[in-house]
């Protein structure tokens, strides 16, 4: 009979910076990369903010190739695949980059994820109680364990939902319930913004936040 065990392990992993963290540093990034994506090259989207930004792309530990071939390298987050597990994993993870980053004394403090990273933004937010300027959710869904309560603590937080009119993974109907749930969670705080495109970064949106913040 076969049975499936548990361990524990260190692993090392890598994460990316842009810009310089000073004195004079107005904002601080922490950005979560959809899947298929590699910190390295996720963080060029951010290119446009000034140097008082300073961004920091954490790196999802399970890379694969991508497109069968064995050329381009991509990584993802969480499967469902011993998912409590995996979730923990990676809030450990993001746990150590906060450390290493000294994040619990920044000012002001933006958290942004794309796509399969808004499961894991929202989650490290909710269940490590982070703190944060914005919470910007960008063409990704909240997790349906999430509700009103874990957030409550978020007293001054502004929450943002950007998605593409033609994004091929936010149809309709899909927007629709995710707006009506947003709403239920964040209530009157969180801004809805859309733009015609489809599952691509909104730079404009996001400079917008980056200046009105």
């Amino acid at each position: 009979m076969s049975k499936e065990k548990s361990l524990s392990y260190t692993i090392h992993n890598t994460y990316s910076t842009l810009n310089e963290h000073s004195e004079k540093t107005r904002t601080v990034w922490l950005v979560l990369h959809g899947i298929g994506y590699l910190s390295r090259y996720f963080i060029r989207h951010f290119n446009h903010l000034d140097a008082q930004n300073y961004i920091i792309a954490p790196q999802a530990q399970s890379k694969y190739y991508l497109n069968g071939e064995y050329k381009h390298m991509g990584a993802s987050w969480i499967t469902r695949e011993n998912l409590d597990a995996e979730i923990e994993n990676v809030l450990k993870y993001l746990d150590a980059v906060f450390d290493a980053e000294d994040l619990s004394n920044v000012h002001k403090l933006n958290i942004l994820g794309y796509s399969q990273g808004v499961s894991v933004a929202t989650r490290f937010v909710a269940r490590r109680k982070i703190k944060c300027a914005n919470l910007i959710m960008h063409s990704g869904k909240v997790p349906q364990e999430l509700n009103k309560t874990d957030f409550d603590f978020l007293k001054e937080t502004n929450f943002h939902f950007i998605y593409g009119t033609q994004d091929e993974y936010l149809k309709k109907g899909i927007i629709e319930v995710e707006e009506s749930r947003l709403k239920e969670i964040f209530g009157e705080k969180i801004n809805i913004h859309a733009f015609e495109g489809g599952h691509e970064l909104n730079q404009e949106i996001i400079t917008k936040i980056a200046k009105t913040s």
